[in-house]
C-alpha cells in the first residue's frame, strides 16, 4: 500500500486506456505520455498495460507502507526519497515507510511513477484509468491509500539500465495527418495551420489543448461525427482545439488535422505558453 501525503496539482492513476466503449460515449483516457509510461513499466518488467501514477505540473508526496521497486519517468519533478535526490529512468528499491516527494516540473509537464506489479486500484470497464463520472474517485487526494502488490522480489531488473531518450520533452514540432475536413480549408488557411508557430493557451488539460493565435475560419459546422484523441477541430471563432486522452467521442466542428501518437505524447508534455509548430507527416 501507498499513502498519499500530498496529492500534487492533479494526479491520477492511468493505464493504456478504456477501449470498446466509445459507442456509449465513454472516452478512451489513459496516459498522456505513452512513451514515459511504457518505459517505466519496461524498467520494472511490468506488462505495458500496468497502471502508473500520472502527475501534472506539481508532483505528489507518497509514503510507501510496504517495500517495493519503482521507476520515475517523464518530466523532471526533482524526485527525492527521504529528502535525498534519486535518479529517474532506472529501478529504485524503496523500503517500508520511505517517503517519495516530487516538486514542480523543471522539464516537461507530466511525470510518471510506476511500481513493481503496477498500481492495483479498481478496474472500471476494463481499465484502471481515472476519469470524472466514470470512476470514483476521479483523481488522487490527500490521505488516499493506493493498493500495490504486497510482495515483490526486491532485486534489480534486467531492464534497469536501458536508456531513456528524453529529447521529445524539448521538441517544439508535432506531426499530423490531414483530417476529414482539411481540404475544405482555403490554401491560405492550410498554409497558416501548417507553417506558423502556435502557442499553448491557458486552456489545456487531459481533455483538450487550445492553441493560439486564432485562424480565420469560414467553414460551417459539420454533422456530429466521431473524433479521437489527437483530432484537431477548428471552431467558428477560429480556435484550434486538439482533443486529448479524456476527450469526448463525437463533435460538430470541422476535423482539420489528426495528431500522430508520438505527437500526442509530445503535446501532452507542454504547458501554457509552450511554442508548437504543426508539420504535415510525409
Amino acid at each position: 500500500m501507498i499513502k498519499v501525503l500530498k496529492s500534487g496539482f492533479f494526479s491520477t492513476i492511468q493505464d493504456q486506456g478504456r477501449f470498446g466503449y466509445r459507442n456509449f460515449g465513454v472516452p478512451v483516457s489513459g496516459v498522456m505520455d505513452k512513451y514515459a509510461s511504457d518505459f517505466a513499466n519496461q524498467i520494472l518488467g511490468n506488462e505495458k498495460k500496468s497502471a502508473v501514477l500520472e502527475m501534472t505540473m506539481i508532483g505528489a508526496k507518497l509514503q510507501f507502507l510496504v517495500p517495493t521497486i519503482i521507476a520515475i519517468t517523464g518530466g523532471d519533478m526533482n524526485p527525492k526519497i527521504n529528502g535525498e535526490s534519486v535518479d529517474m529512468y532506472k529501478s529504485i528499491m524503496v523500503s517500508s515507510n520511505a517517503v517519495l516527494s516530487l516538486g514542480y516540473a523543471k522539464s516537461g509537464f507530466r511525470t510518471y511513477v510506476a511500481v513493481k506489479g503496477g498500481f492495483l486500484t479498481d478496474m472500471v470497464l476494463g481499465s484502471r484509468s481515472m476519469l470524472k463520472v466514470i470512476t470514483e474517485p476521479f483523481k488522487i487526494s490527500d490521505d488516499d491509500i493506493l493498493p500495490i502488490a504486497e510482495t515483490v522480489e526486491l532485486e534489480g531488473t534486467k531492464n534497469a539500465k536501458i536508456r531513456y531518450k528524453d529529447a521529445y520533452l524539448r521538441a517544439n514540432s508535432i506531426e499530423v495527418t490531414k483530417g476529414p475536413e482539411f481540404n475544405k480549408l482555403t490554401q491560405q488557411q492550410q498554409d497558416l495551420v501548417l507553417n506558423q508557430n502556435f502557442t499553448v493557451s491557458k486552456y489545456n488539460n487531459r481533455m483538450a489543448y487550445q492553441l493560439l493565435p486564432l485562424v480565420k475560419n469560414n467553414l460551417e459546422s459539420i454533422l456530429t461525427a466521431p473524433v479521437l484523441p489527437g483530432t484537431v477541430q477548428l471552431t467558428p471563432a477560429g480556435q484550434l482545439i486538439v482533443l486529448m486522452r479524456d476527450s469526448q467521442t463525437t463533435g460538430g466542428y470541422p476535423r482539420v488535422l489528426q495528431l500522430t501518437e508520438n505527437a500526442i505524447t509530445i503535446l501532452g508534455q507542454k504547458t501554457t505558453g509552450s511554442s508548437i509548430l504543426i508539420q504535415l507527416k510525409t
